[in-house]
């Protein structure tokens, strides 16, 4: 007996042309390039198109995100989905409270506000070496989770996802 065709789920549809925006906070250099390495490559898996805008921290990511929207809808070519790359490292202050929570509150703040199909990809973490583990592609791929995030949330915009 044959085996049945497996076809691609929703999940694994292509997004050919679909526009997003990538914003990675560059403080740490190693992490961010490993998981902008991981999202690129999902992004590219889906066939979607990108661009990615660098600031210094994960406390300028929502800002960033929300004057890189505002440019792209005014230039009639908006972005369909985004992703948020970063690493908040645990140090012996409330920064690190601070700073993981509203990053995050305000990235999805705005995301909700707009229906943006949207990633979190800022890591939260105790050490430089869990933030590696969870940022290699090839180990916790955090990168291209929010990537994937996105990209599902996407579909379910357009009705790819919807049953």
């Amino acid at each position: 007996m044959a085996e049945p065709r497996r076809t691609k789920s929703p999940a694994e549809e292509s997004v050919r042309g679909a526009r997003f925006l990538i914003v990675e906070a560059r403080f740490y250099d190693e992490i961010a390039a490993m998981l902008l390495n991981g999202a690129i490559a999902a992004l590219k898996h889906a066939e979607a198109r990108y661009l990615c805008w660098q600031v210094p921290g994960a406390l300028e990511i929502p800002i960033a995100l929300a004057i890189a929207l505002d440019m792209a809808e005014t230039s009639g070519a908006p972005f369909q989905g985004a992703l948020a790359l970063g690493c908040v490292v645990r140090g012996e202050t409330a920064h690190f409270d601070i700073v993981a929570r509203e990053s995050a509150r305000a990235a999805i703040d705005l995301a909700v506000e707009r229906r943006l199909p949207f990633g979190n990809g800022i890591l939260t973490v105790d050490n430089i070496a869990h933030a590696k583990k969870r940022a290699d592609p090839k180990q916790g791929d955090k990168g291209g989770e929010a990537a994937r995030a996105a990209l599902a949330l996407y579909r379910l915009k357009s009705g790819q996802g919807a049953s």
